[in-house]
């Protein structure tokens, strides 16, 4: 009998399905996209039904595809976009669709629990600040709001945590995906009985507890007939996407950093101990090792930035990169790279979805700065990718108060795109190091984690012979100096900006009513 590992990446736009040899050989994947809807401005929602189709749909195709029968599969596990909130009733099924991560309608929710615990007491004990971001703000947000579906609520959970419950019938939760919920004690690894009496949420609303690389429950009958998957195989935990992309970059150790480039991007590390900024513009999650902690700093619309731009400037040279069989993403690094250093003087903020760290501002949105008769498409698409560089510089550069970060390893899809990398590489001016899997850093977390769950492999560690970096991008020390002062002119064009977010946002919340 063969032993794969089967790992469901469960992203923002889509499920990606992986199929791994124990020695960490991709043998086959598959995406099945989901759609996302926007209700009304600062509301992101998914239909959960969609994920488990997806699930269902991917994972016979990848057996099909890897040509494997579902004996091969020695264990299952995942990595999950984080910080949702979705309301189960008492049999299990969603009372409503689910606010993703960029949801931030909760705004008067966020600053009625500041009101209730203090800010700084709240970050203490979660390691996030209070936020509409977060799990809990969306779930008072349903029960400001919708409170007829809050009263049949018997559980919350995150995006893998319901996929699980379809494969298993159990309901539990890993610490790095509680960790994204403002409820969660990060030192102790518990519910926070002061949070959940600060803010009135019964603890029994919430799932179990486990360590990431438990084993959650095993594949049930009805769930074996949907997926093609056999009764009986091990469920193991998983993670949030963050720290599953974590352990699939190789940060599985004190001085380890990394930069993931995909819908939203953030920059994390590992340490021992959680990192708490004083002004409290990062973050921490629980690591996928349960004695390991990863500071993060989070952008909200990093490749969504690159995506937007896309669609919007350049839908005629999509439609003809589409015949041809190209990437429109290609056409856009080619009219990029022909642009100096600085996009001719324009600045891009990258906000089109309000922001986490470091500004914590929902209000905040995306904006270019400098435009004139002479401005091309090409200076934009610089401008862009310099945009997100310089958001990331603002993350790189606190986290690097607490710790010194000599270079990065770059995942995402974002990291295929070398034109982005050089561009990183010279606003950071650090070496950049770009492993042999990219966009399947979670996925192998996942797998990685399934692999310890039921011990095929030792330890996380062993992602250091999966996983190795396989390139290096060198920054360019004569671009130091120009993105040294762009940098300063970005962080001060936000600055004067703020005042203006507020009145338009009042605008947007009228405009709506």
């Amino acid at each position: 009998m063969k032993h794969y590992i089967l790992a469901h990446d469960l992203g923002t736009s889509g499920d990606k399905a992986t199929l791994y040899r124990e020695d960490g050989v991709l043998l086959a994947s598959t995406l099945y996209e989901y759609p996302t809807s926007y209700p009304f401005p600062g509301a992101v929602e998914q239909d959960p039904e969609k994920w488990w189709q997806a699930v269902c749909k991917s994972t016979k195709e990848l057996l099909a595809k890897a040509d494997a029968s579902n004996r091969d599969v020695a264990v299952i596990s995942f990595s999950g976009q984080m910080m949702g909130c979705l309301l189960l009733n008492g049999q299990g099924k969603p009372l409503r669709h689910m606010m993703i991560w960029a949801d931030n309608r909760a705004k008067s929710q966020e600053i009625w629990m500041e009101n209730q615990t203090g800010a700084e007491r709240g970050y203490q004990i979660t390691g996030h600040r209070i936020s509409a971001s977060y799990t809990a703000a969306k779930l008072l947000w349903v029960r400001d709001n919708e409170p007829e579906i809050y009263k049949k609520c018997s559980r919350v959970v995150q995006a893998k945590d319901y996929i699980i419950y379809r494969l298993t019938g159990k309901l539990v939760t890993d610490y790095s995906d509680a960790s994204g919920t403002n409820l969660f004690d990060l030192k102790r690894k518990v519910w926070s009985e002061e949070l959940l009496e600060a803010f009135d949420i019964p603890e029994k609303l919430l799932p179990e507890l486990h360590s990431s690389a438990d084993v959650a429950g095993y594949v049930t009958v009805e769930a074996a007939e949907e997926t093609g998957l056999l009764a009986g195989t091990p469920v193991v935990t998983g993670g949030g996407d963050g720290s599953c992309a974590c352990v699939g970059a190789g940060v599985v150790g004190e001085g380890n950093a990394y930069n993931i480039l995909g819908s939203s991007s953030w920059i994390s590390s590992a340490s021992r101990e959680p990192v708490y900024d004083e002004k409290m513009r990062t973050f921490n999650w629980v690591h996928l090792d349960p004695e390991l902690y990863t500071p993060c700093g989070t952008m909200q619309a990093a490749g969504y930035s690159y995506r937007w731009f896309a669609d919007t400037f350049y839908k005629e040279e999509k439609e003809q990169a589409k015949r041809s069989g190209r990437s429109i993403y290609e056409k856009i690094n080619e009219d990029a790279a022909n642009v100096r250093p600085g996009a001719e003087g324009l600045i891009y903020l990258p906000y089109l979805l309000g922001e986490r760290s470091p500004r914590w501002d929902p209000d905040a949105r995306g904006c270019f700065t400098g435009i004139s008769v002479t401005t091309t498409k090409a200076d934009m698409a610089r401008a862009v990718l310099e945009g997100v560089g310089f958001n990331l510089k603002v993350i790189l550069d606190i986290l690097q108060e607490k710790e010194s970060i000599e270079s990065l390893i770059m995942i995402g899809g974002g990291a295929k795109g070398r034109v982005w990398m050089q561009i990183l590489a010279d606003i950071f001016q650090k070496e950049l190091l770009v492993p042999r899997y990219l966009e399947e850093a979670s996925s192998m977390g996942a797998a990685i984690c399934a692999g310890v769950g039921v011990g095929i492999y030792p330890d996380f560690k062993v992602v250091r012979k999966l996983n190795p970096p396989e390139e290096r991008v060198m920054p360019n020390p004569e671009y130091r100096t120009v993105y040294e002062r762009l940098y300063k002119i970005f962080n001060e064009t936000y600055e004067a900006l703020k005042p203006m977010y507020r009145e338009l946002a009042g605008y947007r919340g009228e405009a709506a009513n």
